[in-house]
């Protein structure tokens, strides 16, 4: 049977499927923790790579876990540092071995991160879904290549779980620990992969890699043969998937987690979403156009007195008129992102709401 909730270590149950909004170093740009609670958001995402870079272990410890650090009450999970393998080490200058990864950016001291490292710094996190180390198999990788990856993760996923069931080993309370399934566009590595991390023994998988396939457009093929080979029991997770057609393909598909920093980044760039409805009740998201986008930077906007949207029930929709958007951006305001990132969060919210109805 498939998961129905996401269970914090505090024992909230939180209802699948859920989207975490990426919180990349403990924070929602433009936002507080209030804020990003008031939206109706479930959860947030946090990085591995930057909180163990900017903090480490020493104060994570002395503020009690990243929860209290950033007084939020909701779900957190914590990624790996897997996606910057290969946006800094693979691409900056750095190096990735079976044993580690090296990062060695312009200007900053060379960092280096094992997968023992990773796992052991998410536990001092004390976030609920701690996610194991991956090679990010690239885009354009050839079969050998792609396969060098997806063995590379599967030994890093191996050596994850050793480190992990050792820390929580006696603990009533462990979070949920995520393998990351490589392997690109070839489908048998991707199955192999999938199959691999299951023997293993984790509570989810998630879709690695890039989803985007050789013709641009989302890699439908690749999200399928994971979630087929992938037990019904596990959680499954489009990890950096954020597109909101595509999110509810791949809950039909039995997909129930996600994380993305596209709404909170377009809403800061006058990217607002709205749903093509007049209320919230009469959502539909079985439509193929059941949403489009509000940009506030057109002249007759100066002089809209509606609300951004009539399907919303957010800070900026239920106070705020289109003119006084345009207005705070047109003056390069920071409320102007703030309202906007307000407005996408409870867009995402209430998505989850519909597709938690439509399951």
């Amino acid at each position: 049977m498939s998961p129905k909730y996401f269970k914090t270590l505090d024992g909230e149950k939180i209802p699948l499927p859920i989207f975490f909004p990426d919180a990349t170093r403990a924070v929602i740009k433009t936002l507080d923790s209030m804020d990003i609670e008031r939206s109706k958001t479930n959860g947030v995402l946090v990085n591995t790579y930057h909180l163990y870079k900017d903090l480490g272990k020493k104060v994570i410890k002395e503020q009690g876990g990243i929860k209290n650090f950033m007084n939020f009450h909701g779900g957190v999970i914590s990624d790996s540092g897997g996606f910057q393998v290969m946006s800094l080490a693979k691409t900056l200058g750095g190096k990735v071995t079976d044993h580690a990864v090296t990062f060695k950016r312009a200007g900053e001291k060379k960092f280096t991160l094992t997968p023992e490292d990773s796992i052991e710094f998410q536990l001092v996190l004390k976030t609920d879904m701690v996610v194991v180390l991956d090679d990010f198999t690239p885009p354009n990788a050839t079969y050998d290549q792609a396969k060098d990856s997806v063995e590379r993760t599967l030994r890093w996923a191996r050596r994850s779980k050793e480190t992990f069931d050792k820390i929580t080993k006696g603990k009533s309370a462990k979070p949920y620990i995520l393998g990351v399934a490589q392997g690109g566009k070839y489908q048998d590595l991707r199955a192999y992969c999938t199959k691999e991390l299951v023997k293993i023994g984790f509570d989810g998988i998630g879709y690695g890699g890039w989803p985007i396939n050789d013709i641009n457009q989302f890699d439908y093929e690749s999200a399928k043969t994971i979630a087929d080979n992938t037990p019904k029991n596990y959680f499954l997770y489009g990890l950096g998937i954020g597109k909101p057609q595509e999110i509810v393909e791949l809950v039909k598909m039995g997909y129930n987690i996600f994380d993305c920093v596209l709404p909170t980044r377009d809403a800061r760039h006058k990217r607002l979403y709205v749903y093509n409805a007049d209320n919230i009740s009469s959502i539909n998201i079985n439509l193929p156009d059941f949403y489009s986008y509000f940009v506030p930077d057109k002249q007759k906007y100066y002089h809209d007195k509606s609300p951004v949207s009539t399907a919303c029930d957010c800070l900026l929709c239920s106070h705020y008129s289109r003119s006084y958007l345009a207005h705070l951006f047109r003056n390069k305001e920071m409320t102007a992102g703030r309202l906007a990132t307000i407005h996408n969060l409870r867009f995402y919210s209430i998505l989850m709401e519909k597709l938690t109805e439509l399951i």
